[in-house]
């Protein structure tokens, strides 16, 4: 499993967990990872990344099992949502499946894939 952002990741296992999508990209969405429209929109008036990763932890990611979600996605699935770099949610996802389960979740490089 990976992370990416749309503009960079175009490939057959893409998974959306973003509450919108380009509209010329066809891809999977996860929508239980979704953020709330209420958190993401509060993230956009004031950056506080810290009530983000708290109440993402708290409204999303703790209603979750981490077995489960890894099975539904499947281990090559990749994780987009569309920041290029810096605060996103796909690492909290990212970092939240490598805790709970002992997998790595890396962002996506396509020098690195074979």
């Amino acid at each position: 499993m990976q992370t990416s952002y749309y503009a960079k990741y175009k490939g057959e296992n893409a998974v959306s967990i973003a509450l919108s999508k380009p509209k010329w990209y066809q891809c999977r969405e996860y929508k239980p990872l979704f953020p709330t429209w209420q958190l993401l929109n509060k993230y956009k008036n004031d950056g506080d990344e810290s009530y983000y990763i708290e109440h993402y932890q708290k409204e999303i990611l703790d209603k979750l099992d981490p077995q489960q979600v890894y099975e539904e996605l499947g281990e090559n699935a990749v994780l987009l949502c569309w920041e290029k770099d810096g605060f996103c949610h796909r690492r909290l996802v990212a970092r939240w499946l490598e805790e709970r389960l002992g997998i790595e979740v890396n962002e996506y490089n396509k020098e690195s894939v074979k």
